[in-house]
């Protein structure tokens, strides 16, 4: 399976370079045996109860940075995973690459310094903690096909309502339509919520560059799966409910802790790769936004739901104008039965 069998042609006019008005403002493509057009706010409607929600509660940290070299130049970090309390590891742009030993300024009070460098990223050692510093300095990282500077709307909007675990670099943008009334109005229907945590890192912007797709290999990120919430989709399934992933994150944790077949508690790292061919065992539908072409995230979302349909979906999508990308609108897909 080729890199080009998950390619799609689309007008750079669809990207979504800021949010809708209001968070469920967005649109609802579903995706079962046939296609059908939504407001999002539709998307209670096809919940019932005893289906249980679940959620990636990752908080996006203010990762980016701009400093200077010694010798006056500038340069942008974009903290990539704080490691220890000064330390972190970082995607580094300056016109040269700063060499082991050299220093990047911020302000006064914070100065990282370069302590190697491993493939693109950068191990930095602050002079502060390094969450000092981000919460002075930092600012809201926007996934680089916005082309844009993260403005002060993009501080509340570029998070999810029930973010409370720091440590992303990313948003889980499916999450991003849900406002406290939507919220409220799942639980009104006897539907159940589960929040996991994956932080996202800047990785999941990175294209994949192997033709093969077989070949590439996914970032780590780190994931947290409770027992309680394994408990939860467990009594889930027995009772005749369905598990709704919101979001790819969310795919990505729930099928990272059931490795073995039956879901349990997990703590760590995954590099959980997931393309066509994959059987699902903790995810029976999935609320995600529109992915980039030839993407891992695409390909997560076309072994849900197969490809060909995935793909026919996203030409419906083109052609009807939907909104692409972290900010663009949604779909709701159920898994392909063939």
């Amino acid at each position: 399976m080729l890199l080009t069998d998950f390619d799609f042609e689309l007008p750079p006019e669809l990207i979504a370079r800021y949010p809708a008005k209001a968070r469920p403002g967005s649109r609802l493509l579903v995706v079962a045996e046939r296609l059908s057009d939504h407001g999002f706010t539709d998307f209670p409607t096809f919940l019932a109860a005893g289906d249980l929600l679940v959620f990636n509660d990752t908080r996006v940290i203010p990762a980016r940075l701009r400093g200077t070299k010694g010798s006056g130049g500038k340069v942008e970090v974009l903290v990539e995973r704080i490691t220890g309390r000064t330390t972190a590891i970082a995607q580094v742009r300056a016109s040269k690459s700063p060499k082991p030993g050299s220093r990047i300024l911020f302000d006064e009070r914070c100065v990282a310094t370069v302590a190697g460098r491993a493939g693109g990223m950068y191990t930095l050692t602050f002079s502060e903690p390094v969450m000092t510093c981000l919460e002075r300095q930092g600012e809201v990282p926007l996934p680089p096909y916005l082309d844009r500077d993260a403005e002060a709307a993009d501080d509340e909007r570029y998070q999810t309502i029930y973010a409370r675990t720091p440590g992303a670099v990313a948003a889980p943008t499916a999450g991003l339509h849900f406002d406290q009334q939507m919220m409220q109005q799942t639980l009104e229907l006897g539907v159940q919520h589960a929040f996991v945590t994956l932080h996202v890192g800047a990785g999941t912007f990175q294209p994949l560059r192997e033709p093969e797709v077989s070949a590439n290999r996914l970032h780590a990120e780190r994931i947290v799966v409770s027992e309680a919430v394994c408990q939860q989709v467990e009594q889930t399934r027995a009772g005749g409910g369905r598990v709704i992933a919101v979001g790819t994150t969310s795919v990505r944790a729930l099928e990272a802790a059931s490795g073995d077949g039956a879901i349990a508690p997990y703590d760590g790292e995954t590099d959980i790769f997931i393309w066509p061919g994959y059987s699902f065992r903790s995810v029976d539908i999935l609320l995600t936004n529109f992915h980039l072409p030839q993407s891992s995230l695409l390909m997560l979302v076309a072994a849900f739901a197969g490809r060909q349909r995935t793909l026919a979906a996203y030409q419906h999508a083109v052609a009807e104008r939907y909104r692409f990308f972290s900010y663009g609108d949604a779909m709701l897909l159920y898994p392909d039965r063939e």
